[in-house]
């Protein structure tokens, strides 16, 4: 299959499955503590992945271990842990379209660090999108009252830290496979999460025969298993075949999935809080959209 068409593939069935992972964070925090969970998550998923991985870590050179090990901090270690703390405050569903800047983080980065050039037509995506992004925080503040959305702050940081992974991987390891790139993120991850889980009292008999516990640790199984084992394989590749722009074009499908989980969970969203939505998509849409050749203007 092209990789024309096997990118949309990927692009379609990663939406799907991270935007549903907003809702399995949330359901997870029902019995575990961000700590709890973030550690799990981690844990499980490199379970999973050095089953079907172990073998394609002796592909990886010397050299590029240190992309992997960064890669595996900016991409997984840390964002798992400020997406659960901030789903102690935020809803869902609001988590998830913040999330949708990171094509926006990925250019600046691009350009500011990485030496990218852009259209711009995507400078202005760009400022739309962080305007959409003020506003949504803003209005959920508003009507949202009883949380603090300070924790919105979170999700930004953590998008921040995957538009540096999406550049990290386009720039320094096209010739590394994406299941090899993956494993070796957790290889690493393992040490320090098995540490924060003891750290967090989890294996205490008390909390280990908690039915909530054990039901919340069923929906980080799932989470590790689709949500960052398989969705991190697919992502790698998908940002291998296109560019990185395109790739952390995911966040386009992943709100709508978001929005009905939450809505099916109970979840405040109401007219302004859509516009805001689709002021952040608009924004995405500038940043990805393709100009005539004849009418570029690159700065």
């Amino acid at each position: 299959m092209q990789n024309s068409t096997l990118k949309w593939i990927y692009l379609i069935v990663l939406s799907i499955i991270w935007g549903s992972s907003f809702i399995l964070i949330k359901k997870g925090l029902v019995g575990l503590t961000p700590i709890q969970l973030g550690a799990l998550r981690i844990l499980f998923t490199s379970f999973f992945l050095l089953l079907i991985g172990w073998k394609s870590l002796r592909t990886i050179k010397k050299q590029d271990w240190k992309w992997i090990i960064i890669s595996g901090v900016l991409g997984t270690g840390l964002p798992v842990f400020l997406f659960a703390y901030a789903e102690t405050e935020i809803d869902s569903a609001i988590a998830a379209i913040l999330n949708s800047s990171v094509p926006l983080l990925t250019l600046l980065l691009g350009l500011t660090i990485f030496g990218a050039r852009f259209l711009k037509r995507q400078l202005a995506g760009v400022l739309v999108g962080l305007a959409g992004a003020t506003a949504l925080i803003l209005i959920g503040a508003s009507i949202n009252p009883s949380q603090n959305y300070w924790y919105a702050l979170l999700v930004i940081l953590a998008g921040v830290m995957y538009a540096f992974n999406v550049n990290i991987i386009k720039r320094y390891m096209q010739d590394i496979s994406a299941i090899a790139i993956a494993t070796g993120n957790f290889i690493f991850l393992i040490p320090p999460a098995l540490i924060l889980l003891i750290y967090s009292d989890f294996f205490n008999q008390e909390i280990l025969n908690s039915q909530e516990v054990q039901v919340s640790a069923g929906y980080v199984i799932i989470l590790a298993l689709f949500g960052t084992a398989m969705a991190k394989v697919m992502f790698n590749k998908l940002v291998q075949i296109s560019n990185p722009v395109f790739a952390s074009s995911v966040t386009y499908l992943m709100p709508i999935i978001s929005v009905i989980w939450g809505l099916l969970d109970d979840e405040k969203f109401t007219i302004m809080q859509l516009f805001a939505s689709l002021v952040i998509i608009a924004g995405v849409y500038l940043v990805n959209k393709k100009a005539k050749a004849q009418k570029k203007k690159i700065i």
